[in-house]
């Protein structure tokens, strides 16, 4: 980690010379009013950005160019760059868990992340264990919920139990996908070893899927996404739901999953409503950032969510009370400032 932030800092003096103040990174824990920092590909543009008399570009990490995230994370950044003077520039990643590190490397100041994802970096658990506890990010606000969405071409897999001995994409290797995947299949009686695993990413597993190559995948984001919109198009696909019984096991032993349901008709052929656990979608923001620029972007996001629906979907989705209700990492002084005008009490460190 202390050769990433080297790097950072390098590449920020290089390129930002005239700027009399660097931008910190996680790592320093620090507070910068110019919140702005530059990742080593987008480092020259957001220098110009600041050189022109503002702040740089906040560097805006969401996902996979197939998933929600990225979809949904570009349009925000668009918007907030347009209309509230604070500059955000979207880039597609390769997750929850590297969008974490980038927050500490310091070469993002925001981030998309599952709700469970960021518990187990700030508590160091799970996908950190080995690595230690991240905590020098905080909470923007929680926007949408996040559907664990078990995707199959095979009609005779019905429920998750069928899974057994089929051949099953469950996430990149330790990704947040990878552990839904685990979590779901303990609740049936399943392990790993029971299916005949592959780890990749959405997109590869709806290639494999239209292939024939798997006979099943998980996909964790919000629905409908872009991964199962395309496979729908091409194939009959079919969503596999989980039964109260086992969803209600999930809901006690791991508290980050709420019940969710995908309606009838999210996807092409999908007849039925389809009952499955879900995750929040989160947006992260480094603690370097200004109280004024997380203050500005609250203000963006959740103002607006009403009248942004056409921009796309999941601002349907997004409200005040949702934003406030994470409770298992405090949030940014921002964002507080934001909620608690809003009628809101949320915790900061």
């Amino acid at each position: 980690m202390k050769m990433s932030r080297k790097k950072f800092l390098a590449t920020a003096v290089a390129v930002a010379a005239s700027l009399t103040l660097a931008l910190a990174g996680c790592a320093s824990g620090g507070s910068s009013s110019a919140s702005g920092s530059a990742s080593t590909s987008g480092s020259t543009s957001a220098s110009a950005s600041a050189a022109a008399g503002g702040a740089g570009s906040l560097r805006f990490v969401t996902g996979g160019e197939s998933g929600t995230y990225y979809a949904f994370g570009s349009v925000i950044a668009q918007h907030a760059t347009n209309n509230v003077g604070v500059s955000v520039t979207a880039a597609s990643s390769g997750g929850s868990q590297a969008n974490i590190q980038e927050l500490e490397d310091g070469t993002a100041e925001l981030a998309f992340c599952q709700s469970d994802v960021m518990a187990y970096a700030y508590n160091g658990t799970n996908l950190f264990e080995d690595t230690g506890k991240v905590d020098c990010f905080s909470v923007l606000g929680a926007l949408y919920q996040e559907q664990v969405q078990i995707v199959t071409c095979d009609p005779d897999i019905k429920t998750v139990a069928d899974l057994k001995g089929k051949n099953v994409s469950i996430g990149a290797a330790g990704s947040g996908v990878y552990f839904n995947a685990i979590d779901i299949l303990g609740a049936y009686g399943l392990s790993e070893s029971d299916i005949s695993p592959t780890y990749q990413s959405f997109a590869d597993s709806a290639d494999s899927l239209k292939d024939g190559k798997i006979d099943a995948a998980f996909i964790v984001a919000g629905a409908p996404t872009t991964a199962i919109t395309d496979l729908s198009t091409t194939k009959t696909a079919y969503l596999v739901g989980l039964d109260d019984e086992h969803i209600q096991k999930l809901l006690s032993s791991s508290d980050y999953y709420s019940k969710a349901t995908i309606k009838a008709g999210t996807y092409d052929g999908q007849e039925a409503d389809v009952k499955t656990v879900g995750v929040d979608a989160v947006v992260l923001v480094n603690d370097s950032v200004s109280e004024d620029d997380v203050y500005k972007l609250c203000q963006d996001i959740f103002d607006n969510a009403p009248d942004l629906v056409e921009n796309h979907a999941k601002y349907g989705e997004v409200s005040v009370e949702k934003g406030a209700s994470i409770t298992s990492v405090p949030y940014h002084p921002g964002a507080a400032k934001y909620f608690k005008e809003k009628g809101f009490t949320v915790s900061t460190k």
